[in-house]
């Protein structure tokens, strides 16, 4: 029997986030990536997305580990929900396994869980396949791109990655070792799409470093810098920079407590010596020199920022003349609520500063010029762009074809669809269940299609309820029906309208009664049908309809 090798993409492909991929070949997959999503704005209700792994679950006894490129929410946030299905080993840098820890210990998972903790330059096997680790640069320390020989030839998945040739701390990208792959001979690319619409060269972090100290210099104002806490590198250069200017530093919000914690300890940050403050001592220093870094970049409403806007810190409050330094960029779908944020800052009397053009975020991600360079330099014989929305597949596909990959050999996938690989061919073949599975507080999954329409009916035009007693001898109606509504109309002013519900709901029932009609859930289909009829016809409206049956 002949095997073929697939790549089987699972979250990642035409959207930003959840990212993961399985490889397999013959009795053996790996997957990359174990990431999030955040819902859309239609999703009422739900917390995060992540893959649908009914494919990987499947054939669980072929799953040989997760290997994870870094710890951003996108590539690590799922793996507590995916490992309670899928308990396989996990393989990860230091700072990223450390993260992984942390959301496992929050899921009583930690003990449970094997992580195997893997440097740039290590290789190891699993399966059938070698994977290797190899530097680059992003918006958070120690990611890798991954190289993956397979019986039929070396896959290249870059991760996410820039490059960055002024690095805050750390190795510059391996760029030698991507040539020196592209001269051994790349059987296939999987390369990062996020900012294939950008033409030129992604800016070091070196520049928001620069920016800081600007902001910094001369500055008699408290300071409060929010930016994610992911973002190990930007926090050790605000650290640099509030020492440079005896300023004293404090932290703000769990997740970024938690990083600061696990990157001190690894070595990935360093802090001068009485640099960092508990945040309890914050309001007995000068405000010029404090520093408070703070989660709460996107606006969300339980971030430390967002608190403090809107007079909610225990801690903190904002006071006239604060300088507030926004250093992210909005996710999207964040854009209103960042807007929110600021709007009440701006009332408290703060200074914020969160114009792009002052340098305070540089993207992580790499632009068109770098992409062409990684092309230029694996050389691969297939290419399939990932990590991003449908046109950044597409653009990115194209910039593949400029860069000399024939096109037929250039393939742009969809989540589920099977790429399969030969030594001289690609194609789309088949395809697997996928999707994204919604967790609402502690359901993963048990919130479907049926679920977001009735939350969609509620949240557009509210609920009627509709009560009606009958009498337990002969399913006779004892009184008129009580009718209740929630997010519909104000009652004061429709009393009309609920006597005329209360007078069809009444002629539903007594017409039951002369049909020989006696099954409840027949007259609560009847009643349903014929009091959603008459509301369309009188509002427009589709309220949802709860029609309740008590016996006496």
């Amino acid at each position: 029997m002949t095997h073929k090798l697939k790549i089987i993409p699972l979250g990642g492909l035409g959207e930003i986030g959840k990212n993961m991929t399985a490889i397999e070949f013959g009795s053996d997959i790996i997957v990359i990536d174990c990431g999030l999503g955040f819902p859309d704005e239609d999703m009422y209700g739900i917390d995060i997305v992540i893959p649908d792994i009914s494919y990987l679950k499947a054939n669980a006894e072929k799953v040989r580990g997760i290997i994870i490129t870094h710890g951003h929410e996108d590539h690590i946030g799922a793996v507590p929900y995916v490992i309670h299905d899928l308990n396989v080993p996990i393989y990860a840098t230091p700072l990223t396994a450390a993260l992984i820890e942390l959301k496992l210990e929050e899921h009583d998972l930690l003990y449970n869980t094997q992580i195997f903790t893997k440097k740039a330059g290590d290789i190891f096997r699993l399966g059938c396949f070698s994977i290797e680790f190899i530097t680059v640069n992003h918006s958070i320390a120690d990611a890798v791109a991954l190289a993956i020989k397979t019986p039929f030839g070396t896959i290249v998945h870059t991760g996410d990655f820039k490059i960055d040739l002024t690095p805050v701390q750390g190795k510059v990208i391996d760029l030698p070792r991507f040539g020196q792959l592209g001269n051994e001979g790349v059987l296939a690319l999987m390369s990062d799409s996020t900012n294939v619409e950008k033409p030129g060269l992604s800016a070091s972090e070196r520049k928001v470093g620069e920016t800081f100290d600007i902001l910094f210099k001369n500055c008699d104002q408290r300071i409060i810098i929010t930016t994610f806490a992911s973002n190990v590198h930007r926090l050790q250069q605000i650290i640099d920079v509030a020492a440079k200017y005896k300023r004293k530093v404090a932290i703000t919000g769990r997740s970024m407590e938690n990083i600061l914690r696990v990157a001190t300890v690894l070595g990935y940050l360093n802090a001068p010596e009485n640099v960092l403050v508990d945040i309890t001592q914050i309001n007995k220093l000068p405000k010029e020199k404090v520093v408070i870094i703070s989660t709460g970049s996107q606006g969300e409403t339980m971030s430390a920022l967002y608190r403090m806007a809107f007079s909610e810190h225990r801690q903190i409050n904002i006071s006239p003349g604060d300088r507030v330094i926004i250093s992210a960029s909005a996710i999207p779908g964040n854009e209103n609520m960042i807007s929110k944020v600021i709007d009440e800052l701006f009332h408290k009397g703060a200074e914020v500063i969160y114009d792009r053009n002052t340098a305070l975020h540089v993207s992580g991600h790499a632009s068109q010029e770098e992409q062409k360079m990684m092309l230029a330099l694996v050389r691969p014989k297939f290419f399939i762009p990932v990590h991003g929305e449908y046109r950044m597949l597409v653009k990115h596909a194209e910039l593949g074809k400029l860069m000399g990959v024939e096109p037929k050999n250039v393939v742009i996938a969809e989540n589920g669809k099977i790429i399969e690989i030969s030594k001289k061919s690609i194609k789309l073949n088949g395809a697997v269940q996928s999707g994204a599975v919604m967790v609402d507080g502690m359901g993963v999954g048990d919130v479907g299609s049926v679920v977001m329409r009735d939350r969609h009916r509620l949240a557009e035009d509210g609920m009627v309820v509709i009560v009606v007693t009958l009498s337990s001898w002969d399913n006779v109606l004892l009184s008129d029906p009580e009718i209740l509504t929630r997010g519909f109309v104000y009652v004061k002013e429709a009393e009309d309208m609920l006597e005329e519900l209360k007078r069809v709901t009444k002629e539903t029932v007594l017409a039951c009664e002369e049909n020989g009609v006696k099954d409840w859930s027949a007259i609560k289909s009847r009643i349903k049908s014929n009091v959603s009829g008459y509301l369309y016809k009188t509002t427009k409206r589709s309220p949802m309809i709860l029609p309740l049956i008590s016996e006496i």
